[in-house]
């Protein structure tokens, strides 16, 4: 049985590439959002409470922030790859994470609690709600038992999680 220092050295959230793919799912998240929902179907902007052309300044903004959010994460995970710690499935499972996370946040605490903008307007919003947090909930959930069953599984010792990669110092 492996001990409980040995598992916590191998703990995904130590990993570079974790953090490297948390971010790019923030980013990808961010991106289909703004991209399907206020650009192609025009449902909303990020900001629907003012003036047309407050709306679409906040629409900008998150796009800057969603860009930076990819920069940054890619970024992240050539500079693990280049230490050579990459450890892909920690990046898949912080891809996750990153998704179901925002998608959470902007279905709860944007539209809801703080009530910058619904999915769709002139609709019955529950239907929207339901699927559009269940979906953020299930991806949330997917990324956090990976991170789970790699913490307990430990440092990578497979190939195709790459050299045996340490964590960040």
């Amino acid at each position: 049985m492996m001990g409980t220092s040995s598992r916590m050295g191998g703990s995904p959230l130590r990993f570079r590439s974790y953090w490297a793919g948390f971010l790019l799912g923030v980013a990808m998240m961010a991106a289909i959002d703004e991209i399907v929902f206020h650009q192609i179907l025009a449902w909303h902007h990020f900001y629907n409470n003012a003036s047309p052309d407050i709306a679409i300044l906040s629409d900008g903004l998150l796009h800057a922030a969603e860009l930076f959010g990819f920069v940054f994460g890619f970024f992240l995970m050539l500079d693990a790859r280049r230490r050579r710690t990459f450890w892909a499935a920690a990046a898949w499972a912080g891809f996750l994470v990153g998704l179901g996370l925002f998608q959470l946040w902007d279905g709860i605490v944007d539209h809801k609690i703080l009530r910058l903008h619904q999915i769709r307007y002139g609709v019955e919003l529950l239907p929207y709600d339901v699927a559009w947090n269940v979906a953020g909930a299930l991806l949330l959930v997917s990324g956090l038992i990976w991170t789970a069953v790699l913490a307990r599984r430990g440092t990578p010792g497979r190939a195709e999680d790459s050299a045996t990669p340490q964590p960040i110092s």
